[in-house]
């Protein structure tokens, strides 16, 4: 009988809550906005995580600072992940901008005029 959800998933799903939780509890940054966790995409070897964010009441430069300013805090995000989760090897973080979110607000904009 196969799984229903395979390790990978698994995996990325673990990630999204330690990192939400990370940003909540952890990550004391006055220069960071309201930050989101949107999804992680885990690599099938697990070496590489790309996280996707939304950053709100920002305008569009302090959305790529906060995306900048994140991936600089990645070896430090890293290594408080390394700590919650239970894997021998913790994949390479890397943050990118969600923008699905804005799209989402431009659609409702356009559909309510």
């Amino acid at each position: 009988m196969a799984r229903e959800f395979g390790r990978n998933a698994r995996v990325s799903s673990q990630m999204q809550k330690e990192l939400a939780s990370i940003f909540q509890r952890d990550v004391r940054d006055a220069r960071l906005g309201f930050i989101t966790i949107n999804e992680v995409v885990v690599t099938k070897d697990l070496a590489s995580a790309k996280i996707y964010v939304t950053v709100l009441n920002v305008d569009e430069q302090g959305k790529r600072d906060n995306v900048k300013r994140l991936n600089e805090l990645s070896p430090i995000i890293r290594h408080e992940l390394a700590k919650r989760m239970r894997l021998r090897h913790i994949s390479e973080l890397r943050f990118f901008y969600d923008d699905s979110f804005d799209t989402g607000m431009r659609v409702a904009e356009l559909l309510r005029d």
